[in-house]
């Protein structure tokens, strides 16, 4: 068992709050990603789980015992950096196996363990040589194995991808994702990076100005975001915020008046929201359609050809332009007029201040 929990941690410098009372489970065996723009307070959080922060209020504990005053190396967890950290005299073994050695392991213990990581990490045949002569990836998988050998409780990631190339990422996101499901441990792992969190976790935790957003399943923020941040944050490309008025109210749901006067109805609930007053429609790229028939008009102005799709952006009046994706095959020519259409039952509508309205018949 390996759970953890935080109630209204907060975390202050001097005057200056920069965590803001968080709430959060981490159940057994969880794969939790931490994420959200650079200064949201994420890797800061997971610093003070680690116990290499101290908490300024709140409560954290960990499998039920409350954990604010236990040191880091007695909470049974193991922080990956972003940097490798690895001593450049040592061996792979002898890296994987320092911490082991400082807690007084046994040399055929702590031999075995070594052993045991480095054929999960496929760094078995590598066990002799120095860091300098290792590749990005292998140093990274060094480095959780220098983690998996300590048996911890849950294991903690700051970022550690960021420094590896493109593909590189990918391949790394993938061995993660095995060792997880491998290992059966809990997991949390802090990015900036949107498409590592949708594709790596079971919960997403969305962080924003030190506090939390949106907690949920990727799909669940993807498909059901709270807030106009969370849905301009979660989904590459992102999606489209057009502010417009608000025509009509009633048990159908919320009609907007789209730039060009086309109306649109979404089956959501006003609640105090009346016409005349703005509201905020969110649609997905790939929820747009090039059509004859659109409802709505525009400029082509710029096309992003990458093979398997197509991004346009489409200008529908001076300083308003919608994000469309479209197939590999679209032949759309630049500065062309064409008309897009959307589903509304795909559609998103948040009030004024960013927050979601809720569609009809949800609480």
């Amino acid at each position: 068992m390996a759970e953890l929990n935080l109630r209204d941690v907060r975390k202050s410098y001097g005057a200056a709050e920069v965590i803001k009372g968080i709430n959060l489970d981490v159940k057994d065996r969880e794969f939790v990603v931490f994420v959200g723009p650079s200064g949201c307070g994420k890797s800061t959080l997971l610093r003070m789980i680690a116990g290499l922060e101290k908490i300024s209020g709140g409560e954290l504990t960990i499998d039920g015992v409350r954990s604010n005053e236990i040191g880091p190396s007695e909470r049974g967890l193991a922080m990956v950096f972003q940097s490798y950290a690895l001593y450049p005299h040592m061996t792979v073994a002898e890296n994987m196996g320092f911490a082991l050695k400082v807690a007084g392991i046994p040399v055929a213990e702590r031999s075995r363990k070594v052993r045991e990581a480095a054929e999960v990490l496929q760094l078995a045949h590598l066990l002799d040589r120095r860091p300098k002569e290792l590749s990005g990836g292998q140093r990274q998988r060094v480095a959780i194995g220098r983690a998996i050998v300590r048996n911890p409780k849950i294991f903690l990631f700051d970022e550690p991808l960021s420094n590896l190339d493109a593909a590189l990422r990918v391949n790394m996101r993938l061995e993660l994702m095995r060792l997880h499901e491998q290992l059966k441990a809990t997991m949390i792992y802090v990015t900036h990076d949107q498409t590592e969190a949708m594709t790596m976790a079971d919960k997403i935790v969305v962080l924003h100005a030190g506090h939390i957003e949106q907690i949920g399943s990727p799909l669940d923020l993807y498909n059901r975001p709270a807030n106009t941040f969370v849905a301009g944050f979660i989904g590459s490309p992102k999606m489209n915020l057009l502010t417009l008025k608000i025509t009509a109210a009633g048990p159908e749901g919320v009609t907007v008046t789209l730039p060009d006067g086309a109306a649109l109805t979404v089956a959501v609930d006003a609640g105090s929201l009346k016409p005349g007053d703005e509201a905020i429609l969110g649609i997905r790229p790939e929820h747009l359609r090039v059509a004859q028939a659109g409802q709505f008009g525009g400029e082509a102005v710029l096309a992003e050809r990458l093979g398997s799709l197509t991004i346009l952006h489409v200008d529908l009046i001076p300083g308003t332009t919608l994000v469309v994706q479209a197939e590999g095959g679209d032949t759309t020519p630049l500065h062309a007029s064409i008309r897009l259409t959307v589903d509304p039952a795909s559609c998103h509508l948040f009030d004024a201040g960013g927050k979601a309205l809720q569609p009809l018949g949800r609480g």
